[in-house]
């Protein structure tokens, strides 16, 4: 009599969750809702096309931004897309599952109200809210749908930055708009490494099931007993979830017209930290795409040492360090810090309530007046000193002689 061949008991939930995977991301494409010279760093990538308009100044880029929270984090998201906010850019709002949905009608009130999304368009929430589960693969199964709307629903946009509540900006949209406006719209800003070190036995090799994929309750990961073996046909990277991403390349990975993307969405559903790893693996592997990286994640973030699973909590102590570093972001902030009115103050011009004013206010700041009550040209920028400290980062990073030795390595 033969044996007969049981299959583990986690196997068909295996097959499904990474089946949904890919549907998510399916669907999601289917469906929803006066400057300074900067010859330097034009200098610095001759091969690629820097957009100019008639009077050849280089003509702003447009950027498409996710900001993400969960339950409780609706006022955080309000004052972070008053913070980033511009008319020349894309938002998208997204509570996650966990948060009720007075909140999200909250936000969506919030959106509706202010005039000048109104007269921009170009602010959305979304309506239909992803279940996000912490170190699951979920988190990018929300972002490759927030993807997929903006590109269906925001046209031209040239780069896509993810935000979570616990962000701030450094400085203000016109100085990264100016600074950004000199380079390729080729590059993608990416922290990423191949020295996994750890990683292989705690990330790469378990097998993790996430019911935030076909569950509605948001719960833990868990750990099946198999373990599996390296890849052989792509090599892994990892690095920052935090990311500013061309659309190009984002279409490469939406669209689907090479089934590299597939296959390592279909990896990473059961890889523990799949944001970690995901669209590194992915760009690392593409020959079309693994020389347009910039090893860098255009964040502050502080460390401990040796390093924990989550960042410091950054506070006044840390100021001087987030201005002396360039960084248009930092991360991770708590709720309404004493050190958020310091940026505001002192960084971003802005007081509470109010938008970080740029070149499109026309308004002015007399006796306390709102400069962004009046608004006048989006494409109009006025970059301050400040945006110097970006461009001496990009400068850094863009160095000749480390630019190509950090590109998936």
């Amino acid at each position: 009599m033969k044996k007969s061949h049981r299959f583990p008991r986690w196997l068909p939930v295996l097959i499904l969750s990474s089946l949904l995977s890919v549907a998510i991301v399916l669907f999601a494409t289917l469906g929803q809702a006066k400057p300074y010279s900067n010859a330097r760093l034009s200098s610095l990538s001759r091969d690629s096309a820097i957009h100019v308009d008639g009077s050849g100044v280089p003509k702003p880029p447009r950027l498409a931004y996710l900001i993400s929270g969960t339950k409780g984090d609706t006022n955080r998201l309000k004052r972070v897309l008053q913070a980033v906010y511009h008319p020349w850019n894309f938002y998208l709002l997204h509570l996650d599952l966990e948060a009720p949905d007075e909140e999200r009608l909250e936000l969506a009130k919030f959106v509706q109200s202010e005039k000048v999304f109104g007269t921009f368009d170009n602010v959305r929430v979304v309506g239909n809210a992803n279940l996000v589960t912490y170190k699951g693969p979920t988190m990018v199964a929300s972002t490759l749908h927030a993807v997929a709307i903006l590109l269906r629903q925001a046209k031209e946009w040239n780069w896509f930055i993810n935000l979570s509540a616990s962000d701030y900006p450094l400085m203000p949209q016109d100085d990264i708009l100016h600074v950004l406006s000199y380079l390729p719209r080729e590059f993608n800003f990416i922290e990423h490494t191949s020295k996994i070190g750890w990683k292989e036995y705690q990330r790469a090799r378990p097998i993790i099931l996430d019911p935030g994929l076909y569950d509605t309750k948001k719960s833990g990961v868990f750990w099946t007993k198999e373990k599996r073996s390296m890849p052989a046909s792509f090599k892994l990277f990892t690095g920052s979830a935090w990311v500013v991403l061309t659309r190009q390349f984002l279409e490469f990975c939406i669209w689907g017209f090479d089934n590299l993307p597939r296959t390592l969405l279909m990896y990473y559903t059961n890889f523990l930290s799949s944001p970690e790893g995901y669209f590194h693996t992915v760009i690392c592997n593409s020959k079309d795409y693994q020389n347009t990286t910039i090893n860098h994640d255009l964040h502050y973030i502080k460390w401990h040492h040796p390093p924990r699973q989550h960042p410091m909590t950054l506070r006044s102590v840390h100021f001087d360090a987030m201005v002396a570093s360039g960084a248009p972001f930092a991360r991770k902030f708590v709720k309404d810090d004493r050190v958020l009115d310091k940026i505001d103050r002192e960084l971003l011009g802005r007081s509470g309530g109010r938008f970080a004013p740029g070149g499109w206010c026309t308004g002015n700041s007399f006796l306390g007046r709102d400069p962004c009550a009046s608004y006048g040209f989006p494409e109009v920028l006025k970059p301050t000193v400040n945006s110097r400290r970006l461009e001496m980062l990009l400068l850094k990073v863009l160095d000749p002689e480390k630019f190509r030795s950090s590109q998936c390595k």
